[in-house]
């Protein structure tokens, strides 16, 4: 599989770049403890019992390095696993969607005691190209990717608020969740990030939730940046 053959590879060069600085930082200590002896007061020098205790420490701390980078390797490993099994899966996350021409869903929650209920679309700019009023008690909404006078918008990414409205007052502005498909999943700077479409990247710690596709989630084009 390509993914863990990419896994494998970067593991193996942290591994690598991690036994090379620990091996220079031995080597520089035995330097300096060298140094330390040849340098020491004639008429009083150190016990060798010193020497030792120092040796003896510095490989304690080292050897517990070694220890900590096994424990993260391993962590990492496990969690790219188990977010494997995500791969396939519609993940509920807050951070927009990329637009492609094919409808995004989404899952408005309008704020308690709230009269009506207004979806605000923001293209990657910040601008307002859309603005729709959601059914009371709708609690699943296509959004179409149309601007307000109805024509298509172009690809991007999109991000979605609702105002929660009593009267023409604004009582509530919160984002809105969208379900996209999880195309894979990747090992990155420490943490497990899921890739989605349009190439958005998203750390996996952000889904709010998990749910089985409605239809076959559609391949990524170049990743983008982590949201």
């Amino acid at each position: 599989m390509e993914l863990n053959g990419q896994f494998s590879i970067a593991g193996s060069a942290y591994q690598s770049g991690s036994a090379q600085a620990q091996s220079t930082d031995y080597q520089t200590f035995l330097n300096m403890l060298t140094v330390q002896m040849r340098n020491q007061d004639p008429l009083n020098p150190m016990a060798a019992t010193d020497f030792a205790v120092q040796l003896a420490t510095f490989s304690s701390v080292e050897q517990q390095m070694q220890t900590n980078q096994l424990l993260s390797a391993l962590l990492s490993r496990s969690g790219l696993a188990e977010m494997g099994s995500w791969v396939g899966m519609e993940a509920r996350i807050y951070s927009g969607a990329h637009f492609d021409g094919e409808p995004i869903l989404l899952a408005p929650d309008p704020a308690l005691g709230a009269e009506r209920s207004f979806l605000v679309v923001r293209d990657s700019n910040g601008s307002v190209v859309d603005t729709q009023e959601i059914p009371s008690g709708t609690d699943s909404y296509e959004w179409a990717g149309l601007d307000e006078d109805g024509d298509p918008l172009p690809s991007g990414r999109y991000s979605f608020t609702l105002e929660s409205r009593i009267g023409d007052e604004v009582m509530d502005t919160a984002p809105v969740a969208a379900y996209l498909p999880i195309i894979e999943a990747r090992a990155e700077d420490g943490m497990v990030v899921l890739v989605l479409p349009g190439g958005m990247l998203v750390d996996s710690a952000t889904i709010s939730g998990l749910r089985q596709p409605r239809t076959a989630p559609q391949p990524a084009t170049v990743p983008g940046m982590l949201y």
